[in-house]
């Protein structure tokens, strides 16, 4: 990631001005809810996904949340922000970064950029893709309390369902930002045939759609499915591999079972489940610190190494 956006990521933390709005009755499990408007955060290396400007009706906002998380929500233009590795430690493997935020917003500085750079660093082209979201409300507390609503779950909730939330658009821009990548495959110097996905919450549930679209050509090669909805599903034949996250204490997925891996493994498609004792919902990409959720990205590093993804296939494969 260039220089220059560090120092604007690190400049925004540090000169937020105004004070922070607090919400009640947040969902066991969460930080205590806040929220603060702030700057966007711009990177020059950010690329628009779509050539064309697409209609808006909504302001884009970013918001600090949640203490020190950076958001951005009300998304109409979506982009994709590639962050290369040192070309001596390439492997040629490619990762779409997909963060989630209930399809609200989009949680940038928690499962977004430091998941790009740690694996950018361990040699993996990382793309975190800005998806479009619903609108909120553009105050900022009516947004916080509508996305507390969202992900509370109270005495007579059913904890096997999964919440109602959706954006359909979200799936197109995945397979738009697929399609870029393995156009621009040269360019960045990868490998078309090893371009994976790795999305949280509803950048999972983002994720799984992509990986079910009926074009197989234009799904990820492999996936990440990071505390995303449990629930068994129909599995494919020809389902890619799948990377599976989660902790035990998830407010909303933790007591739904393991269906989903349980429908891969049957449909005999390659399955990985990694399930943690503590971590919560929403412990991002780098974990919950004094917990095992810390060891998920060596871990998914370690699954694609084993499955072949970080070198190329040998000639005639």
């Amino acid at each position: 990631m260039a220089k220059g956006f560090r120092l604007a990521a690190i400049a925004v933390v540090l000169g937020l001005g105004s004070a922070a709005a607090h919400a009640q009755n947040a969902p066991t499990g969460f930080p205590a809810p806040t929220i603060q408007r702030i700057d966007p955060v711009a990177d020059p290396d950010t690329i628009p996904l779509y050539k064309e400007k697409l209609p808006e009706n909504v302001t884009e906002r970013w918001n600090r949340m949640f203490g020190d998380q950076i958001m951005v929500r009300n998304i109409t233009q979506p982009t994709l922000t590639p962050v290369l590795p040192d070309p001596a430690k390439a492997t040629g493997a490619a990762v779409i970064v997909i963060p989630g935020g209930g399809f609200k917003f989009v949680s940038m500085s928690n499962e977004g950029w430091p998941v790009a750079r740690w694996l950018a660093d361990h040699g993996i082209a990382a793309f975190v893709l800005k998806y479009r979201t619903n609108e909120t409300p553009d105050d900022d507390m009516a947004m916080l309390q509508g996305f507390i609503k969202l992900v509370s779950r109270g005495p007579q909730a059913d904890a096997a369902k999964t919440p109602d939330v959706s954006e359909p658009r979200a799936t197109a821009d995945a397979l738009a930002a697929l399609a870029m990548v393995r156009a621009n495959a040269a360019k960045w110097h990868i490998d078309p045939a090893r371009v994976g996905a790795l999305g949280f919450s509803a950048g999972a549930m983002t994720a799984l759609n992509a990986v079910r679209e009926a074009n197989t050509a234009a799904r990820p090669n492999f996936f990440g499915y990071i505390y995303g909805p449990m629930a068994a599903i129909d599995v494919s034949a020809d389902a890619p591999p799948m990377f599976a996250a989660l902790a035990m204490d998830d407010p909303l997925f933790g007591k739904q079972g393991y269906g989903i891996v349980e429908a891969w493994h049957a449909a005999k498609r390659p399955v990985e489940l990694h399930v943690y004792e503590q971590g919560s919902h929403g412990y991002g990409g780098l974990g919950k610190a004094g917990t095992t959720t810390t060891l998920m990205m060596d871990e998914f590093y370690a699954w694609m190494k084993m499955r072949g993804i970080l070198k190329a296939a040998p000639a005639g494969k």
